[in-house]
Protein backbone atom coordinates (compact mmCIF):
# COMPACT_ATOMS: atom_id res chain seq x y z
CA UNK A 1 0.00 0.00 0.00
CA UNK A 2 1.47 3.41 -1.08
CA UNK A 3 0.37 6.99 0.70
CA UNK A 4 2.83 9.35 0.66
CA UNK A 5 1.25 12.42 0.63
CA UNK A 6 1.06 15.54 -1.40
CA UNK A 7 3.36 16.47 -4.02
CA UNK A 8 2.69 19.95 -6.40
CA UNK A 9 2.01 19.44 -10.42
CA UNK A 10 1.36 22.83 -11.59
CA UNK A 11 0.50 24.34 -8.46
CA UNK A 12 -2.07 21.64 -7.41
CA UNK A 13 -1.05 19.17 -4.85
CA UNK A 14 -1.43 15.82 -6.28
CA UNK A 15 -1.85 12.63 -3.39
CA UNK A 16 1.10 10.07 -4.15
CA UNK A 17 -1.36 7.07 -3.63
CA UNK A 18 -2.06 3.54 -5.36
CA UNK A 19 -5.33 2.16 -4.89
CA UNK A 20 -4.72 -0.12 -1.73
CA UNK A 21 -4.11 3.71 -0.44
CA UNK A 22 -7.04 4.96 -1.50
CA UNK A 23 -9.38 2.75 -0.82
CA UNK A 24 -7.64 2.62 2.42
CA UNK A 25 -8.17 5.80 3.78
CA UNK A 26 -11.81 6.64 2.39
CA UNK A 27 -13.01 3.11 3.86
CA UNK A 28 -11.61 4.52 6.87
CA UNK A 29 -13.63 7.79 6.68
CA UNK A 30 -16.49 5.92 5.84
CA UNK A 31 -16.73 3.82 9.05
CA UNK A 32 -15.59 6.98 11.25
CA UNK A 33 -18.65 9.14 9.59
CA UNK A 34 -15.80 11.88 8.88
CA UNK A 35 -15.79 14.34 5.77
CA UNK A 36 -13.13 13.83 3.11
CA UNK A 37 -13.37 14.84 -0.40
CA UNK A 38 -11.87 12.92 -3.14
CA UNK A 39 -11.15 13.11 -6.69
CA UNK A 40 -8.99 11.47 -9.34
CA UNK A 41 -7.57 14.18 -11.81
CA UNK A 42 -5.92 13.33 -15.49
CA UNK A 43 -4.41 16.27 -17.45
CA UNK A 44 -7.92 18.40 -18.24
CA UNK A 45 -8.42 18.00 -14.45
CA UNK A 46 -5.37 19.44 -13.12
CA UNK A 47 -5.13 22.21 -16.18
CA UNK A 48 -8.70 23.39 -14.95
CA UNK A 49 -6.65 24.24 -11.49
CA UNK A 50 -3.24 25.18 -13.19
CA UNK A 51 -5.64 28.21 -15.11
CA UNK A 52 -7.71 29.11 -12.36
CA UNK A 53 -7.08 30.25 -8.97
CA UNK A 54 -10.07 29.90 -7.46
CA UNK A 55 -10.16 26.36 -8.78
CA UNK A 56 -7.26 25.73 -7.73
CA UNK A 57 -7.84 26.72 -3.98
CA UNK A 58 -11.17 24.21 -3.96
CA UNK A 59 -8.62 21.28 -5.48
CA UNK A 60 -5.79 21.71 -3.05
CA UNK A 61 -8.77 21.92 -0.11
CA UNK A 62 -9.35 18.46 -1.17
CA UNK A 63 -8.81 15.68 1.03
CA UNK A 64 -7.22 13.18 -1.76
CA UNK A 65 -6.64 14.28 -5.41
CA UNK A 66 -5.45 10.79 -6.72
CA UNK A 67 -3.13 10.76 -10.51
CA UNK A 68 -5.84 9.51 -12.88
CA UNK A 69 -4.14 9.87 -15.79
CA UNK A 70 -0.57 8.48 -16.66
CA UNK A 71 0.75 11.49 -17.33
CA UNK A 72 -0.22 12.88 -13.80
CA UNK A 73 1.46 9.78 -12.88
CA UNK A 74 4.56 10.98 -14.73
CA UNK A 75 4.38 14.20 -13.59
CA UNK A 76 4.87 12.89 -10.29
CA UNK A 77 8.29 11.44 -10.80
CA UNK A 78 9.83 13.92 -13.33
CA UNK A 79 9.12 16.24 -10.86
CA UNK A 80 9.41 14.58 -7.53
CA UNK A 81 10.68 11.17 -8.38
CA UNK A 82 7.72 9.30 -7.24
CA UNK A 83 7.11 6.09 -8.45
CA UNK A 84 4.13 4.54 -8.70
CA UNK A 85 3.11 1.32 -10.03
CA UNK A 86 -0.02 2.37 -12.36
CA UNK A 87 -2.35 5.44 -11.60
CA UNK A 88 -5.70 5.35 -9.99
CA UNK A 89 -8.09 5.71 -12.56
CA UNK A 90 -11.54 7.31 -11.09
CA UNK A 91 -13.53 4.27 -12.56
CA UNK A 92 -11.73 1.44 -11.58
CA UNK A 93 -11.59 3.23 -8.30
CA UNK A 94 -14.83 3.48 -7.63
CA UNK A 95 -15.26 0.07 -8.29
CA UNK A 96 -12.63 -0.85 -5.63
CA UNK A 97 -14.67 1.17 -3.30
CA UNK A 98 -17.97 -0.42 -4.14
CA UNK A 99 -16.06 -3.70 -3.80
CA UNK A 100 -14.91 -3.08 -0.38
CA UNK A 101 -17.91 -1.21 0.68
CA UNK A 102 -19.84 -4.47 -0.30
CA UNK A 103 -17.41 -6.59 1.68
CA UNK A 104 -17.98 -3.94 4.70
CA UNK A 105 -21.60 -3.65 4.66
CA UNK A 106 -20.94 -0.05 4.20
CA UNK A 107 -23.97 1.64 2.43
CA UNK A 108 -23.34 4.71 -0.65
CA UNK A 109 -25.25 6.86 -2.74
CA UNK A 110 -24.94 7.90 -6.15
CA UNK A 111 -26.01 11.41 -7.62
CA UNK A 112 -25.52 13.06 -10.95
CA UNK A 113 -26.61 12.38 -14.52
CA UNK A 114 -30.51 11.83 -14.95
CA UNK A 115 -32.50 8.85 -13.44
CA UNK A 116 -32.44 6.54 -16.03
CA UNK A 117 -28.30 6.58 -15.81
CA UNK A 118 -28.54 6.23 -11.91
CA UNK A 119 -31.07 2.98 -12.62
CA UNK A 120 -29.02 1.17 -14.38
CA UNK A 121 -25.91 2.28 -12.70
CA UNK A 122 -27.22 0.41 -9.69
CA UNK A 123 -28.51 -2.39 -11.61
CA UNK A 124 -25.24 -3.38 -12.98
CA UNK A 125 -23.46 -2.03 -9.55
CA UNK A 126 -25.84 -4.71 -7.60
CA UNK A 127 -25.09 -7.32 -10.25
CA UNK A 128 -21.05 -7.00 -9.69
CA UNK A 129 -21.61 -6.71 -5.98
CA UNK A 130 -24.42 -8.29 -4.70
CA UNK A 131 -23.99 -7.39 -1.77
CA UNK A 132 -23.85 -3.55 -2.21
CA UNK A 133 -26.32 -1.64 -0.67
CA UNK A 134 -27.80 1.42 -2.74
CA UNK A 135 -28.84 3.33 -0.03
CA UNK A 136 -30.58 6.52 -2.40
CA UNK A 137 -29.50 8.03 -5.10
CA UNK A 138 -30.41 11.42 -6.84
CA UNK A 139 -30.41 12.96 -10.28
CA UNK A 140 -28.58 16.32 -11.04
CA UNK A 141 -30.16 19.22 -12.01
CA UNK A 142 -27.47 20.44 -14.20
CA UNK A 143 -27.76 23.87 -12.71
CA UNK A 144 -27.28 26.09 -9.80
CA UNK A 145 -29.18 25.09 -6.48
CA UNK A 146 -30.92 27.39 -4.18
CA UNK A 147 -29.78 27.76 -0.87
CA UNK A 148 -33.46 25.39 0.07
CA UNK A 149 -32.71 22.81 -2.39
CA UNK A 150 -29.21 22.30 -1.30
CA UNK A 151 -29.82 21.95 1.94
CA UNK A 152 -32.71 19.38 1.78
CA UNK A 153 -29.93 17.58 -0.25
CA UNK A 154 -27.82 17.34 1.86
CA UNK A 155 -30.25 15.89 4.23
CA UNK A 156 -31.66 13.29 2.09
CA UNK A 157 -27.95 12.29 1.64
CA UNK A 158 -27.39 11.74 5.56
CA UNK A 159 -30.59 10.47 6.40
CA UNK A 160 -30.35 7.69 3.94
CA UNK A 161 -28.06 5.84 6.07
CA UNK A 162 -24.97 5.76 3.23
CA UNK A 163 -21.51 6.56 4.50
CA UNK A 164 -20.31 6.89 0.99
CA UNK A 165 -20.70 9.72 -1.52
CA UNK A 166 -20.00 8.60 -5.41
CA UNK A 167 -20.58 11.75 -7.65
CA UNK A 168 -20.89 12.06 -11.40
CA UNK A 169 -21.12 15.87 -12.34
CA UNK A 170 -17.99 16.05 -14.82
CA UNK A 171 -15.00 18.12 -14.49
CA UNK A 172 -14.98 20.38 -12.87
CA UNK A 173 -18.21 20.64 -11.57
CA UNK A 174 -17.61 17.69 -9.49
CA UNK A 175 -15.10 18.52 -7.93
CA UNK A 176 -16.56 22.30 -6.80
CA UNK A 177 -19.40 19.90 -5.48
CA UNK A 178 -16.93 17.82 -3.34
CA UNK A 179 -15.56 20.85 -2.18
CA UNK A 180 -18.91 22.36 -0.72
CA UNK A 181 -20.76 19.31 -0.13
CA UNK A 182 -18.16 17.26 1.89
CA UNK A 183 -19.13 19.42 5.69
CA UNK A 184 -22.78 18.83 4.71
CA UNK A 185 -22.76 15.02 4.06
CA UNK A 186 -20.38 14.13 6.67
CA UNK A 187 -19.29 11.11 4.89
CA UNK A 188 -16.55 10.76 2.11
CA UNK A 189 -17.61 12.32 -1.12
CA UNK A 190 -16.11 10.68 -4.40
CA UNK A 191 -15.46 12.41 -7.85
CA UNK A 192 -15.39 10.09 -10.28
CA UNK A 193 -16.35 11.43 -13.13
CA UNK A 194 -17.13 9.73 -16.60
CA UNK A 195 -17.61 6.48 -14.06
CA UNK A 196 -21.11 6.68 -14.14
CA UNK A 197 -21.16 6.56 -17.79
CA UNK A 198 -18.98 3.88 -18.23
CA UNK A 199 -20.20 1.31 -15.40
CA UNK A 200 -23.87 1.73 -16.80
CA UNK A 201 -22.23 0.56 -20.49
CA UNK A 202 -23.56 4.25 -21.75
CA UNK A 203 -19.94 4.86 -22.96
CA UNK A 204 -17.06 2.44 -24.32
CA UNK A 205 -13.62 2.73 -22.04
CA UNK A 206 -10.14 2.98 -23.99
CA UNK A 207 -8.69 -0.23 -24.84
CA UNK A 208 -6.37 -1.10 -22.20
CA UNK A 209 -3.04 -1.01 -24.39
CA UNK A 210 -4.27 3.23 -24.83
CA UNK A 211 -4.77 3.72 -21.39
CA UNK A 212 -1.52 2.15 -20.10
CA UNK A 213 0.38 4.22 -22.95
CA UNK A 214 -1.67 7.45 -21.94
CA UNK A 215 -3.80 7.79 -24.83
CA UNK A 216 -6.77 7.31 -23.24
CA UNK A 217 -7.47 10.87 -23.91
CA UNK A 218 -6.79 10.38 -27.97
CA UNK A 219 -9.45 7.16 -28.23
CA UNK A 220 -12.00 9.88 -26.25
CA UNK A 221 -11.33 12.37 -28.62
CA UNK A 222 -12.63 10.08 -31.68
CA UNK A 223 -15.57 9.26 -30.04
CA UNK A 224 -16.64 12.90 -28.89
CA UNK A 225 -14.50 14.93 -31.31
CA UNK A 226 -17.08 18.24 -30.78
CA UNK A 227 -17.22 18.20 -27.45
CA UNK A 228 -13.85 16.80 -26.45
CA UNK A 229 -11.62 18.83 -29.40
CA UNK A 230 -10.96 22.14 -27.18
CA UNK A 231 -10.09 19.95 -24.44
CA UNK A 232 -6.98 17.98 -25.76
CA UNK A 233 -6.10 19.67 -28.83
CA UNK A 234 -5.34 23.26 -26.50
CA UNK A 235 -5.02 21.63 -23.02
CA UNK A 236 -2.53 18.39 -23.86
CA UNK A 237 0.28 20.71 -25.39
CA UNK A 238 -0.14 23.70 -22.64
CA UNK A 239 0.17 20.88 -19.71
CA UNK A 240 3.06 20.01 -21.49
CA UNK A 241 4.61 23.27 -22.12
CA UNK A 242 4.04 23.98 -18.08
CA UNK A 243 5.30 20.98 -16.81
CA UNK A 244 8.45 22.09 -18.27
CA UNK A 245 8.70 25.17 -16.66
CA UNK A 246 8.22 23.84 -13.87
CA UNK A 247 10.76 21.05 -14.01
CA UNK A 248 13.45 24.11 -14.82
CA UNK A 249 12.60 26.14 -12.31
CA UNK A 250 11.54 28.59 -14.71
CA UNK A 251 7.74 28.32 -13.34
CA UNK A 252 7.11 27.81 -10.08
CA UNK A 253 3.48 27.44 -8.97
CA UNK A 254 1.92 27.62 -5.41
CA UNK A 255 -0.34 25.38 -3.75
CA UNK A 256 -0.74 27.12 -0.91
CA UNK A 257 -1.15 31.04 -1.87
CA UNK A 258 -4.48 30.86 -3.32
CA UNK A 259 -7.52 33.34 -2.66
CA UNK A 260 -10.49 31.02 -1.57
CA UNK A 261 -13.70 31.78 -3.89
CA UNK A 262 -15.87 34.48 -2.77
CA UNK A 263 -19.41 32.30 -3.02
CA UNK A 264 -20.19 29.14 -3.13
CA UNK A 265 -21.12 27.91 -7.07
CA UNK A 266 -23.68 25.10 -5.29
CA UNK A 267 -24.39 23.28 -8.58
CA UNK A 268 -26.05 20.25 -8.46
Amino acid sequence: MIDAGKHNVLGVGIDAVDYDGAVARILHAARERRPLAVSALAVHGVMTGALDEAHRYRLNQLDLVCPDGQPVRWALRLLHKVRLPDRVYGPRMMLEVCKAAAEQKIPIFLFGGDQSLLALLSERLTSRFPNLRIAGTRASKFRTLASEEWIDLGREVRESGAQIMFVGLGCPRQEVFAFEFREVASMPVLAVGAAFNFHAGKLAQAPPVLQRWGLEWLYRLTREPRRLWRRYVLLNPAYVTLLALQKVGLRKPDTAGCEPPQTPLLYG
